[in-house]
């Protein structure tokens, strides 16, 4: 008996030591890897909060409001210059010389104009000059505008010569008409442009005129003309009405650098004039040439502002010369126009413009006759020159040829 007993204990502990074995395999496989050593971690960085800057936080030194200095308003303000933009100068032009400029431009109004001396010297050189002759050579003057009253004079000094003369060579005509003529015009007139004052104040010239006779071009010729002959000149733009025309006149005073003093389109003719007599005289110029509007001589409002225009120059300084421009195209209108015109503002001066091409050069002998005063300037072309002081002789040479 107790040798079971004895063999059921050694079978226990047997069984036990074989099981402990075993559970103790086992564990040792599945066991893990010791666990590494704890890792450093690095906080993530704080997240800004309003009115921090987004940088790690660190702590400094804070201050209240009362130790920190606060502008106080007094800084100038930052200015950023822009470059200003550049701006042409235009090139000033030399103008031509005007000793003998209608002389240099005899050649052009001589092929437009010698139909009067040409008819005249072929009529005259007739062996007989009966009535019907005359009659064709007071036609032929007529119908270059020469005028009822200079061309009746003409005919009868014509016919006096002629008889006197007896026979007459193809040279003694042309002397004999050439005199002629050169009295009608008048050579003794003093052609002078007024630009030089006896008072301590710049020479004032007013141009005027009718619509479309070309003031303003007259104007601007007329300023390169002066400064030519190396005077100052300051131009008045008083066309306030004309679109354009204060640029205009502008462009001219520009080539020959010549100052244009204007206003508002629209605005008071006789105001502007009044300003650039006074800049005028403040800048020591020694000539002022004043632009007027075009006007209508039937439009009796029209030509008492040309009145108001010459009074309120004349606050300044009296006005020592008026040119009246009139168009060598329109013959014997021209004249009615120069009378009116001549009412208003006492005419000193013509000018004629437009005298080729079409032009009738009778018309210088009717308007001086007209209006008892002399015509001092002659546009012969469209050219930026072609503005010639009037020379009697000249003209009546390129009439009737040499």
């Amino acid at each position: 008996m107790e040798t079971v007993i004895l063999a059921v204990v050694i079978a226990v502990v047997v069984i036990g030591a074989l099981g402990g074995l075993l559970i103790g395999s086992r564990r040792k496989k599945s066991l893990p890897p010791a666990p590494p050593t704890t890792p450093d971690i690095t906080a993530p960085p704080a997240e800004p909060h309003i009115g921090d800057e987004a940088e790690i936080p660190h702590d400094e030194e804070r201050r209240t409001i009362e130790e920190v200095d606060l502008p106080d308003g007094s800084a100038a303000p930052v200015v950023v210059e822009e470059p200003e933009p550049v701006v042409e100068v235009p090139a000033i032009e030399i103008p031509e010389p005007t000793a003998g400029r209608l002389v240099r431009l005899r050649a052009r109004l001589s092929r437009s104009q010698n139909a009067l001396g040409k008819g005249l010297l072929t009529l005259l050189s007739r062996e007989h000059l009966d009535e019907d002759t005359w009659e064709e050579i007071e036609d032929t003057l007529l119908t270059a505008d020469v005028g009822v009253q200079p061309t009746q004079e003409l005919v009868e000094r014509l016919r006096e010569r002629v008889k006197v003369l007896g026979t007459r060579t193809p040279d003694e005509l042309r002397t004999l008409l050439r005199e002629e003529l050169l009295q009608l015009l008048v050579p003794e007139f003093d052609r002078t442009v007024k630009t030089d004052s006896n008072l301590d104040t710049p020479g004032i010239v007013m141009v005027v005129g009718v619509n479309g006779t070309g003031k303003t071009t007259t104007t601007g010729k007329l300023a390169r003309v002066l400064v030519a002959d190396g005077k100052h000149v300051v131009l008045g733009a008083a066309d306030t009405f004309r679109a354009a025309a204060a640029d205009q006149l502008q462009t001219w005073g520009e080539r020959v650098g010549a100052r244009t003093v204007r206003g508002p389109e629209g605005g008071d003719p006789a105001s502007i004039a009044f300003d650039a007599v006074k800049e005028g005289i403040e800048e020591g110029a020694d000539a002022v040439l004043i632009d007027t509007a075009g006007r209508l001589h039937t439009k009796t409002g029209l030509m008492d502002e040309l009145g108001k225009v010459k009074r309120v120059v004349e606050k300044h300084a009296p006005l020592d010369e008026v040119l009246l421009v009139l168009d060598a195209t329109t013959g014997q209108n021209g004249l009615v126009q120069a009378r009116v015109f001549a009412e208003v503002v006492d005419v000193t001066g013509i000018v004629l413009t437009k005298l080729d091409g079409t032009a009738k050069g009778g018309i210088v002998i009717a308007v001086q006759r007209e209006l008892g005063v002399p015509v001092k300037l002659v546009g012969l072309g469209e050219g930026a020159d072609d503005l010639a002081p009037f020379e009697p002789e000249a003209f009546v040479d390129a009439l009737i040829g040499e």
